[in-house]
């Protein structure tokens, strides 16, 4: 797997502190990630929202890496890579596995003053069973001291077992079919809570804010590992300690089975807190208060020349708030603004301080603002019609955000009427260029589990018109050994993804992406794009789509189609003979409280055909984590590893790491296998991120900022 990475995102994944140690909520993980003694869980979960990344070194050899999830206030996912010396047999000898697996735990009920909490965990439930058990544990704090106690199946179930009491319910539990070790990716639900059954136990002492020391009883025999060599367990007996280094940082020792050493690094943030706090953005430009006598003349719009005086002006009081006028139709009584928000993450708020901006240099008779915010690729969503007289009377008022929106109104801008619209001088052609460093990361190939690239990359951008963009970007790799990879595929597929590894050998100047798009709105509703060139890393070629979103409405669907070949290895303009045609229709559904749900049906860049679906969960201040699965026509045998494509997406807002406004975000794609099944084009500009801040229900749930 391949994705590229910027420096923010990686300090935000690694190392962005929390609160106070005493504050923070963070529990204690064990060796799999997940909060608990030392290798058994317990029942407490971790602070809504909470990202935990945790790495376990165990003195053998074997390492565990995991990122865990808090996805709601019960419910937490996993995602674990680990690695075993001398595991499975290749001829004679055993050779290291690199095993990837997911968890998911639910709490059932939570701890209270007097029951305690309890939750139920499925282990490596979708992997290849090397670390497959399910547990039903409960917690009890009582000050400093806090007692666990569980039942564990599967692999939680191999020492001090006894008879599985769900066979009173049915035979089945009795037994539980052995784990192959193979392609893992399966859903093995005939193997979920069956076969013998054994208690775990622990204990934690919190000897300060910082330390906590850990003994525990553990059901695990590691019995797998001790028949390979691996581990000669001597007593069912660990102890550990836990000690924070940082607030979000912390450090855990053990000895597990008096015959292994470890230890555990934790690193936690929280979307929900930020490291500095809710921003430190400049005060907005307050409201520009009229006279009576003033808001009865129109006199200002008689004469040659009328009104390019007040553009003038308007276009200075935006750019003072970070904002470029892109173009303005200024009547006597009403003033249509289009805006290019190249700062503000809320488009709320961006309206807000636009709004407010244009009071100080509009003539006093106008009394409709109409602001249309646009993005970056000057693409606009609906126009927030205002009454300017509202806001005078609601900018200092309590309940101000509240009041505003129940007298603005919301249109979509494709119905808006442009004749006399007069675009800004110098709006138009618009060209702008960024020069820094990139990373290329790749994990997760078993000769090396990590491999990068850094060198410097110079995009540019050339905006000839409204809805026009040229983008290119030339890189030259300075450093790295992803050009040392030389696993070769052994894909039945076309070879659309799994020859990834060939595109990173080129020592020369290469070109990762050369395109040209026209964005446009063909109605009411209605958002278009088509894209040609060099459209991401492996392929170019033609690609359309056209979406359609109602503003107010949860729903959104688009049709998007592509006709690509593959790139040259060298990534510069030649290409390969391998041609691709993708097709889907994707649905876009907004649950509210922060989910989001995509469903893409439609063909995939080897031909296979299938479903994409993907959870999402976003915050406020722009954080977004989400997972994602594709099952397509073909069969777990011919995809290979993994059985079917699956990762998780993460995305950081700079502004939620610095505090100063910003739209620039920073994105990881966790891939945990890279196949030819499932895959899809890396395109730049897809409508439907581009426009869903810019209409309801998104504008309207973070109207809370429009006074920010």
């Amino acid at each position: 797997m391949t994705y590229r990475i910027t420096a923010a995102a990686f300090a935000a994944l690694i190392c962005v502190p929390g609160p106070a140690f005493a504050q923070d909520g963070v529990r204690t993980v064990n060796t799999y990630g997940v909060p608990g003694l030392i290798d058994m869980p317990t029942a407490q979960m971790q602070p809504d929202a909470e990202l935990t990344t945790s790495v376990s070194l165990l003195s053998n050899g074997a390492s565990r890496a995991q990122i865990a999830f808090q996805l709601l206030p019960r419910v937490q996912a996993v995602f674990r890579y680990a690695t075993v010396p001398d595991f499975l047999p290749v001829g004679a000898e055993f050779v290291r596995t690199y095993d990837r697996s997911f968890d998911l735990r639910v709490q059932l009920l939570k701890e209270g003053a007097r029951q305690p909490a309890v939750t139920v965990g499925l282990q490596d439930f979708g992997g290849t069973g090397l670390y497959s058990s399910e547990y039903l544990v409960a917690t009890k704090t009582f000050g400093d001291v806090t007692v666990t106690g569980g039942i564990g199946w599967g692999r939680l179930g191999t020492r001090g077992g006894f008879s599985n009491p769900l066979g009173a319910l049915d035979d089945r539990f009795d037994t539980r079919p052995a784990p192959d070790f193979g392609t893992g990716g399966s859903f093995d639900a005939d193997r979920l809570f069956r076969g013998d059954a054994a208690p775990f136990a622990g204990v934690q002492y919190r000897w300060n804010d910082r330390l906590t020391l850990s003994a525990e009883y553990s059901s695990d025999a590691y019995v797998e590992e001790e028949a390979r060599g691996i581990l000669d367990p001597k007593t069912p007996l660990n102890v550990g300690f836990d000690y924070a280094l940082h607030p979000g940082i912390r450090l855990g020792g053990h000895i597990l089975h008096g015959a292994e050493a470890a230890l555990t690094l934790q690193f936690a943030l929280n979307p929900k807190r930020p490291p500095a706090g809710s921003g430190l953005e400049p005060a907005p430009t307050p409201v520009t208060l009229r006279t009576g006598s003033d808001a009865r003349t129109t006199a200002w719009t008689e004469g040659p020349g009328a009104g390019e005086a007040v553009r003038g002006g308007l276009a200075r009081a935006l750019a003072d708030e970070g904002f470029e006028l892109v173009a303005s139709r200024v009547e006597g009584t009403r003033a249509v603004i289009r805006f290019r928000n190249t700062r503000f993450r809320s488009q709320a708020q961006a309206t807000g301080r636009a709004a407010r901006a244009a009071t100080a240099v509009l003539p006093a008779s106008v009394e409709t603002l109409v602001m249309v915010p646009v993005g970056d690729t000057g693409l606009a969503g609906s126009a927030v019609v205002l009454r300017r007289g509202d806001v005078e009377r609601f900018e200092n008022a309590p309940d101000g955000a509240e009041r505003i929106l129940a007298s603005a109104h919301l249109v979509d801008a494709a119905k808006l009427d442009d004749a006399g619209l007069v675009v800004r001088p110098g709006a138009f052609p618009r060209f702008r260029w960024t020069l820094g460093p990139y990373a290329a990361i790749s994990t997760f190939d078993p000769d090396d589990p990590l491999r990068i690239d850094l060198g410097a990359d110079l995009s540019a951008a050339w905006e000839p018109a409204q809805g026009l963009l040229l983008e290119g970007a030339l890189r030259q790799r300075i450093l790295g050994n992803r050009d040392e990879a030389s696993r070769v595929s052994n894909s039945v597929l076309p070879r659309v993804r799994t020859d990834s590894y060939l595109f990173a050998r080129t020592d020369q100047p290469f070109v990762p992406y050369l395109t040209g798009t026209w964005l446009v709105r063909p109605g009411a509703d209605l958002y278009g794009r088509l894209s040609a060139g060099l459209l991401e890393t492996q392929y170019g070629g033609v690609s359309g789509e056209v979406l359609w979103k109602r503003g107010g409405s949860p729903l959104a669907i688009g049709l998007e189609v592509s006709r690509v070949r593959q790139r040259d290895f060298d990534m510069r303009l030649g290409f390969r003979d391998l041609d691709a045609t993708t097709a889907f229709v994707s649905g876009y559904w907004t649950h509210g409280n922060g989910f989001h749900s995509r469903v893409d049906v439609g063909q995939y860049l080897a031909g296979d055909r299938g479903v994409t679906y993907e959870l999402t969960r976003e915050f406020t201040n722009g954080w977004r984590v989400g997972a994602y699965a594709t099952r397509t026509d073909v069969s777990s045998e011919d995809f290979g590893e993994g059985s079917f494509d699956k990762g998780i997406r993460i995305e950081v807002p700079l502004a939620w790491i610095t505090g100063q406004p910003t739209r620039v975000t920073s994105s990881a794609t966790i891939q945990p296998i890279l196949r030819d099944g499932g895959a899809r084009l890396a395109l730049r500009n897809r409508l439907y991120p581009m426009v869903r801040d810019q209409s309801a229900p998104d504008l309207v749930d973070d109207w809370g900022r429009f006074w920010r």
